[in-house]
């Protein structure tokens, strides 16, 4: 009767004994797993960062593969994606540096000249996220031509990306007390077709469009000029 009785007591300490065991094991194991989420996940081919499954922030040599992509590439749905991901990350401050100092700006500006409508929309949709930074600005570049997506023609999608492009910079200029002020612009930058008499023509049109959306952000931009 007592064998018995200590054996029970043997079993009952194995059981309890695994059972602690397993939770130490899950426990670890669940903080290892953690701590794998907020790193950054190993680097992987280009065409990998643009299947949508990468929702971590890429790293510098990730997004010098994406930007090498992006330039090399003819494939239009590829370059439709690495675009999304690229703007996507173009949201976080520090990828907006790191982007521009791999000299990403004029690789996704040259993109706005793409016949491919999803392309260009994609293409401005970055380059609004790239935009926040004050000297992205700078970088952000643009022949004469880029007027014509001001144009009340224009697709309603691609209006509002390039309005807002203008929003963010008018944002910028205010923060930094530019606006009052106007000072002379370089020729040939972007400042100086924005706020251009060429553009003010354009932007007071708009005011008019059928568009609510559109009508709308015009008319938080005509007053600065």
């Amino acid at each position: 009767m007592g064998g018995a009785r200590v054996a029970g007591w043997v079993a009952a300490g194995l059981v309890l004994g695994a059972g602690a065991c397993y939770c130490i094991y899950r426990l670890t194991r669940g903080q290892q797993r953690g701590s794998r989420a907020r790193r950054l996940r190993p680097s992987r081919s280009a065409e990998d960062l643009t299947n949508g499954s990468c929702d971590d922030v890429l790293s510098a040599e990730q997004l010098q593969k994406l930007l090498y992509l992006l330039e090399s590439t003819e494939d239009p749905i590829i370059m439709e994606r690495a675009l999304v991901t690229l703007g996507n990350n173009a949201a976080f401050s520090a990828n907006q540096v790191i982007i521009q100092e791999l000299g990403g700006i004029p690789i996704v500006g040259d993109k706005i000249n793409n016949p491919n409508h999803s392309i260009k929309e994609k293409a401005l949709h970055a380059l609004n996220n790239l935009s926040v930074n004050v000297e992205n600005q700078i970088k952000i570049k643009v022949d004469s031509s880029f007027l014509s997506l001001y144009d009340g023609h224009v697709a309603k999608e691609i209006l509002l990306r390039v309005l807002t492009l203008f929003q963010n910079i008018n944002n910028c200029l205010r923060m930094e007390g530019q606006l009052a002020t106007q000072p002379p612009f370089p020729k040939g930058s972007l400042f100086f077709l924005l706020y251009g008499e060429e553009c003010a023509q354009k932007m007071r049109a708009l005011v008019y469009h059928h568009d609510v959306d559109v009508k709308e952000k015009a008319v938080t931009i005509i007053p600065k000029f």
